[in-house]
C-alpha cells in the first residue's frame, strides 16, 4: 500500500500520510506511458494490453464497485455499534465482514481490535476471510468463483479465529484505547474534475464490454475505419485516463475505497483507477516476460504446479492489495490454477493491516502468518482433491 502511517503517540491516532505517494504514483505513470508510445511490436502490444484490460476487466470492476459502494452510502449501517452490541458472535461477524468485497469491513474491524474491543482471534478471523480490493476484480469476471472463494474464506476465518481464541485467549488482547484513524481533509482532488469524462467512456465501454464477454463481433455492427477504430479508441482512451487519474490521485489506494467524506461515485471511480492500473501492471508483467524471454509463462507455472499456491500464499503475505490484484489477474488469464487463488486469497490481508502494524505489530504480524496456516491447507486440500 502507498499510504505512510504515522502513529501519533500522544494523541493515539493513526495518520495516514500522503508525503511521497505522488511521486512513486508518477514513476509508474510515466513509465507506463513511455511503454505506450514505443513504436515497435512491443508498443503494440502495451496498447493491446490497455484496450483488453479496460474493456475486459475494467468496466465490470466499476460496475461492481458502483453496486456494492452505492449499496454502502444509501443504507448507512454502523458496523462498530453493532460489533460493541454482539460481543458473543465477535468471529463470526468479524469473518462476514472480511468477505465483503474491499477492505472497509476489514478495516472496521481492525481498528476495533486496535482499540481493544474485539479477540485477537476475531483480528485473525477477519485477517483469514478478506480478499481486499482484489474481490472486486474476481467477482467481476467470474461471479461463482468468486462467491466461492468468499464462501471458503469465510468458514475457514471462522474456524480459524475460534481455534486462536481457545489457545490464545486474551494473550493479545490490547488494552482499552481511545485511538482513531484520521485522514488528511481532502474535500475534492485534481482529478475529480475528469470524472465526468471518465463516466462518458465507461458507460460505452461497459457495453461494448459486455458484448465482448459474449463473444460478439461488434464490427459487424459499429462502423469502423481503418484508420479509426471505436472499440480501440474506448478501450484505449479508458484504460489511459484511469492510470492518468490514478497517477495523480493525493489519496492512497487505502483512502480510495474507505475514506467516505467524498460521494460513492468519486470513491467508485477512483478504486476503479487503482484496479485497473494494476490489472494493466499484470497484464503487461506477462506479456513483457513472453516477449522478451520467448518462455510461455503458463507453461513454466504447469511444470512447477504444485509449488504455484505456496507461490501465491507468500504473495498474499506482502501487506496491500497491489500484488493480490496481480495474482487474481493471473487466475483469471487461466496461468495459474484455481487452488493458488483460493491461497491467495485466505493468506492475504489487503490494506487492512496496516492500523494493526502501526499500533499492534506483534499482534499484527502474528494474525497474518496465523492466516497462512489455513491458507495452505485449504488450497493443497482443493489442489489434491479437485484440480
Amino acid at each position: 500500500m502507498n499510504a505512510l502511517l504515522a502513529v501519533v503517540k500522544d494523541k493515539k491516532t493513526i495518520l495516514i500520510a500522503n508525503e511521497g505517494r505522488l511521486l512513486k504514483k508518477c514513476l509508474l505513470g510515466f513509465l507506463l506511458l513511455s511503454f505506450i508510445l514505443q513504436t515497435n511490436d512491443f508498443g503494440i502490444i502495451v496498447r493491446n494490453t490497455l484496450i483488453d484490460a479496460y474493456l475486459q476487466v475494467s468496466v465490470f470492476v466499476g460496475f461492481t464497485l458502483f453496486f456494492f459502494l452505492g449499496v454502502d452510502a444509501l443504507t448507512k449501517f454502523n458496523i462498530a455499534k453493532t460489533l460493541i452490541k454482539t460481543k458473543k458472535i465477535h468471529v463470526i461477524l468479524a469473518s462476514a465482514l472480511g468477505t465483503l468485497p474491499g477492505c472497509g469491513g476489514a478495516i472496521i474491524v481492525v481498528t476495533q481490535y486496535i482499540q481493544g474491543k474485539i479477540s485477537f482471534g476475531a483480528l485473525v478471523a477477519v485477517l483469514t476471510s478478506t480478499m481486499g480490493d482484489a474481490a472486486f476484480l474476481l467477482l467481476s469476471k467470474e461471479p461463482k468463483q468468486g462467491l466461492l472463494v468468499f464462501l471458503i474464506a469465510g468458514i475457514t476465518g471462522i474456524i480459524t479465529g475460534y481455534l486462536v481464541d481457545i489457545f490464545n485467549k486474551d494473550k493479545f488482547l490490547i488494552d482499552q484505547k481511545k485511538i482513531k484513524i484520521e485522514f488528511e481533509k481532502v474535500t475534492e482532488t485534481f482529478v475529480s474534475k475528469f470524472n465526468l469524462f471518465w463516466i462518458l467512456i465507461f458507460f460505452p465501454g461497459f457495453i461494448i464490454g459486455i458484448f465482448l464477454a459474449f463473444q460478439v463481433d461488434l464490427n459487424q455492427y459499429i462502423f469502423t475505419t481503418k484508420n479509426f477504430d471505436i472499440i480501440a479508441f474506448i478501450g484505449g482512451t479508458g484504460a489511459i485516463i484511469s492510470i492518468f487519474m490514478w497517477t495523480l490521485n493525493p489519496l492512497s489506494d487505502f483512502q480510495c475505497s474507505t475514506e467516505k467524506s467524498r460521494s460513492f461515485i468519486s470513491r467508485s471511480i477512483d478504486t476503479t483507477n487503482f484496479v485497473t492500473t494494476w490489472v494493466v501492471c499484470g497484464f503487461l508483467v506477462y506479456e513483457s516476460f513472453i516477449y522478451f524471454s520467448s518462455i510461455d509463462l503458463k507453461q513454466l507455472f504447469d511444470v512447477w504446479v504444485t509449488m504455484v499456491p505456496l507461490i501465491a500464499i507468500f504473495f498474499g503475505f506482502v501487506p496491500g492489495c497491489g500484488p493480490q490484484i496481480l495474482v487474481t489477474t493471473f487466475y483469471l488469464n487461466g496461468f495459474i490454477p484455481f487452488s493458488a487463488e483460493l491461497g491467495n486469497a485466505i493468506s492475504n490481508d489487503g490494506d487492512a493491516l496496516f492500523p494493526a502494524i502501526a499500533l499492534a505489530p506483534k499482534a499484527a504480524i502474528l494474525a497474518t502468518l496465523y492466516s497462512g496456516v489455513p491458507a495452505i491447507i485449504v488450497a493443497y486440500s482443493y489442489m489434491f482433491l479437485f484440480e
